[in-house]
């Protein structure tokens, strides 16, 4: 079995501090990269853009509203051709500042409110993929597994990596426990790894309830602006790895080659 781990990067901004970065681009296999909607700049797109090179992560743009006071966190509601400006302008500031790096973006997920909405939203949900699709068929875009967003997806034929979050607890609709509710991070390594590998294991979802839905799980998500991220991550890798699972990045995966 393979897997992927992706981090969501280069978000420095005042309600984030992005010191770990590095360190997580020496763990994760693809990088979610904020393109100064929502976080980040062209230094830190840089940043991580040049470490990822390094490490052989692959690199995605993580496009968001254009709200960097809430840190993209916060619901608005855009006509599609707002949406579709949203993904292609902030995919072409990652690709050009790529180019010049000689690398590419290879993978394009959403980030904060605008994911959650379109979790929700097939019109949303059909608005972003198709933008993305406009782009580049051939690009991977990540969403979360079950999600409006991988059904608008797989309608367009569209190269797909569904993925689950290590360190977000679920609800039995199979949508992320609110940030709002105190049970909503899974801030403890340990019990994060146990988390993930039964979960990629199965191919389910483990709800809060003790629920579990099956799903599709190629990739893991790792937040990078939590605090305790990087033990998290390093704890996920070296079990996921003792179990005799291969990771690789997004666009290594055998599913797209």
């Amino acid at each position: 079995m393979e897997i992927n781990i992706n981090c969501d990067l280069g978000e420095k901004s005042k309600l984030h501090d992005n010191k770990n970065d590095p360190f997580l681009l020496e763990i994760v296999n693809s990088a979610n990269v904020a393109c100064g909607y929502h976080a980040g700049d062209k230094e830190t797109m840089e940043q991580v853009i040049k470490i990822s090179k390094k490490n052989n992560v692959s690199v995605g743009a993580h496009p968001s509203f254009n709200d960097p006071e809430n840190f993209g966190r916060t619901r608005i509601s855009l006509p599609a051709l707002e949406i579709r400006k949203l993904i292609i302008n902030q995919y072409e500031i990652l690709q050009e500042i790529a180019s010049s790096l000689n690398e590419n973006v290879t993978h394009i997920k959403p980030h904060g409110a605008l994911n959650n909405m379109a979790c929700e939203d097939i019109d949303l949900a059909t608005t972003i993929a198709k933008a993305i699709k406009e782009i580049n068929k051939d690009i991977i875009y990540l969403v979360p597994t079950g999600s409006k967003m991988e059904i608008a997806a797989k309608k367009l034929n569209m190269k797909i990596a569904c993925e689950i979050f290590a360190d977000r607890n679920y609800e039995d609709d199979g949508n992320l426990v609110s940030r709002s509710k105190p049970n909503a991070l899974i801030i403890n390594p340990e019990e994060a790894k146990k988390h993930v590998l039964t979960m990629v294991q199965n191919q389910s979802l483990n709800c809060l309830s003790g629920k579990q839905i099956p799903c599709e799980i190629d990739s893991i998500c790792i937040h990078g602006d939590n605090k305790s991220s990087l033990d998290t991550a390093r704890s996920i890798k070296e079990n996921l790895l003792a179990n005799g699972i291969e990771l690789k990045a997004l666009n290594k995966l055998r599913k797209f080659n």
